[in-house]
Order: C-alpha cells, then structure tokens, then sequence
C-alpha cells in the first residue's frame, strides 16, 4: 500500500509541474508578444496620395491685377516608398514619425488650361509626427489605432512644362519662347488624422495599414522675365487646396 501511495504522488506531481511549466511558457509566450513602454516599432510599404483638390483660377498680380476666366488645374495621384518609426510609451500610447520618398506629383490643367494638359510637377516633402492610441491589450495580436497629428510640407523640383510657359507668355502677348516663367510653392504645416490597425504575427513581425487625412493648401506663385533680357515681365498665382487622403501599407519590425 505504501509503495502504491509513492507512485500517485510521483504522478500526481508530475502532472502540477507540467501543467505549471505549460502556463509559464503561455504567459512568457503572451509577454513577448507584448507592446510595452520602451518598445520600437519599424515600418516599410507602399503609401498612396490621392488628393482631393480644388484650385482658385490663375490671376496676374503684376503689372495688372487680372483673372483668367474659367482656369483650374488639378493634381494627380502618386505613389511612394513609406517609412515609420513609432516608440511606445506604455502598452497604448505611441508617438510615430512617418516619412514618405518624396513623390512627384504632376498638376493637370482644367476648364481654359484643360487644352494644354499637364502644366507642371513637383515633389513634395512631408514628414509628419503622429500621437497614436492603440486600442486591446499589449498582448492582442490585432489592435486597431486611432492617431492625430502635425506636417511640415514643402515642395522642391517645381518645373512648369512649354506648354504652360507659353500660356503665360501668351497672357503678355508675348510670342512662344519670347520668356521663362519659374514656379514655387509655398510650405505649410498641416494637421494629420489617422485611423488604422496593425497585427502582430510574431514577438517581432507583424504588418499595418491606416488611412491619413490631411487638410492641405498651398499657393503657386509664378514670375516671368524675358528669355533675352532677364527683365521682370509679370507675377501671377494661384491656389491650390490639395487635401489627400493616404493609405499606408507596411510590414513592420519590432525591437
């Protein structure tokens, strides 16, 4: 009887350790999976800008002040390489920096201007600093997240094409290739609204997807000179609401 007693005890033992050594390896499983204070998580995919534009018609500012009746222009849609780096202050609450390669964005020409086609292009620089909320547990494999947030833009490689140079000149009664019409656009901050979700496929690799709204505007300030002098001719410009919404798909790395 005795020895009959040592066995069930020696079982019965070993079943509450194995069950013991199954729960910790669960809950060192759900810790590691984990977002927690300190974590960095980095982001790379595709980011879109579709924008949601309407502009104000051209309008000479110098040597007169005249508008030209029924002219518009649009921007079209551009793609890009997207980057993200979001540090986790406690399992919640992120701060995100995103960053898209420059996208060159082409500007088409409407109602008067829709003759010429595209009118010129530029890339735009916009680097934005979000505070996210990420909502389930630190351990949940899936946690959608809303985000609000600031930009910078600015704009670099502003080129007009002939077509639209000539346009201008045209205004002046100038004949084709009689002057250089140079473009820029004026930067701007601009808030940023997010809303997304990311999955954590493992303790390391997982992937994100969100939507960006960012109330955008700008103004396209034109001067023309003289193709032989250099002389002064005119000023013009326009604006130009942008106000893109950017999806962002990106597979993401945690440390």
């Amino acid at each position: 009887m005795e020895k009959l007693l040592k066995i069930v005890m020696k079982t019965k033992n070993s079943r509450t350790t194995k069950t013991a050594l199954a729960a910790a390896l669960l809950a060192a499983g759900g810790s590691a999976m984990a977002q927690q204070a300190g974590d960095w998580v980095f982001g790379a995919g595709w980011m879109h800008f579709a924008p949601q534009d309407s502009s104000k018609p051209l309008t000479l500012t110098s040597p007169v002040n005249q508008t030209v009746p029924g002219s518009s222009a649009s921007v079209a849609d551009s793609d890009t390489l997207g980057l993200s780096a979001t540090y986790f202050l406690d399992s919640h609450w992120g701060v995100e920096g995103v960053v898209g390669v420059p996208p060159k964005f082409k500007l088409d020409g409407g109602g008067t201007l829709g003759p010429i086609g595209e009118l010129g292009s530029a890339r735009q620089w916009s680097p934005a600093l979000l505070g996210k909320y990420y909502f389930n547990e630190g351990n949940a494999a899936f946690r959608p997240y809303v985000g609000l947030g600031l930009t910078y833009v600015w704009y670099s490689d502003v080129e007009l094409t002939p077509g639209m140079q000539n346009a201008v000149g045209g205004l002046l009664r100038r004949p084709p290739g009689s002057t250089v019409t140079s473009a820029k656009l004026d930067s701007s901050w601009a808030p940023v609204f997010n809303i997304g979700a990311a999955y954590q496929f493992d303790p390391h690799w997982g992937v994100s997807f969100s939507v960006s709204y960012i109330p955008l505007k700008t103004t396209a300030k034109l001067t023309t000179t003289s193709a032989a002098t250099g002389a002064q001719l005119a000023t013009s410009e326009a604006s130009l609401k942008v106000n893109p919404i950017v999806p962002f798909v990106a597979v993401t790395y945690r440390y």
